[in-house]
């Protein structure tokens, strides 16, 4: 699918004092490994794991996250002609990377939607993925958000780095089927937010 603009970011969108109280918030939780793909629970040899994903998270539903996010998400399907039809969001991920930490080249999205009737998604796929930024950039270095424009798996890289990601309070909005990655955290800890949002499959 070509695409005009590959995402949208709202600079400073959601104010700082919400941004401290979600860091603070989900250090008070139990946290979790971060899994990938349909894993339930962390395999045995964990460090598999951590050679594509290594971060800690928290599930997050409290409706007035949604209420301060979801508009932008709506605002960023208009804005950048994107128009796709979704319904629901996924539970909120609250995700921490300390040093040496990150997520390597995925996309969010699966190739078929869920096909477990007993799931709330099912017949759905993701559509719209959310990055929020919890912290300032200058207090962690390296995490950067990167994306990649590439056509298939294996097709020539296209990486952009998104500098605005690295602002406290920035809301990036991008089709779930965009390659992307969070480079290894070098100093310091990165705070994320992250949602994703459902609609039936393309047509």
């Amino acid at each position: 699918m070509n695409l005009d603009k590959y995402f949208v970011c709202f600079d400073s969108a959601l104010p700082s004092r919400i941004c401290d109280d979600l860091v603070s918030y989900g250090e008070q939780q139990a946290s979790q490994v971060a899994l990938i793909g349909e894993q339930k629970e962390p395999p045995k040899d964990i460090s598999k794991l951590y050679k594509t994903r290594n971060s800690s998270i928290v599930w997050m539903d409290e409706p007035w996250i949604y209420n301060a996010i979801l508009p932008i998400v709506a605002e960023a399907n208009r804005h950048a002609n994107w128009n796709f039809e979704y319904q629901r969001a996924e539970a909120c991920q609250w995700t921490k990377y300390s040093e040496t930490q990150h997520y390597t080249w995925h996309q969010d999205a699966s190739n078929k939607p869920c096909n477990n009737p007993k799931e709330w998604n099912y017949g759905l796929i993701r559509k719209l993925s959310v990055t929020v930024s919890l912290v300032d950039g200058d207090s962690y270095e390296g995490g950067d958000l990167e994306f990649d424009f590439r056509n298939k798996s294996n097709s020539e890289s296209n990486v952009v780095t998104s500098k605005e990601a690295r602002k406290k309070g920035s809301v990036i909005v991008f089709p779930s089927f965009v390659w992307h990655r969070v480079s290894p955290v070098t100093k310091g800890t990165r705070y994320s937010l992250v949602i994703w949002n459902n609609g039936l499959p393309y047509r």
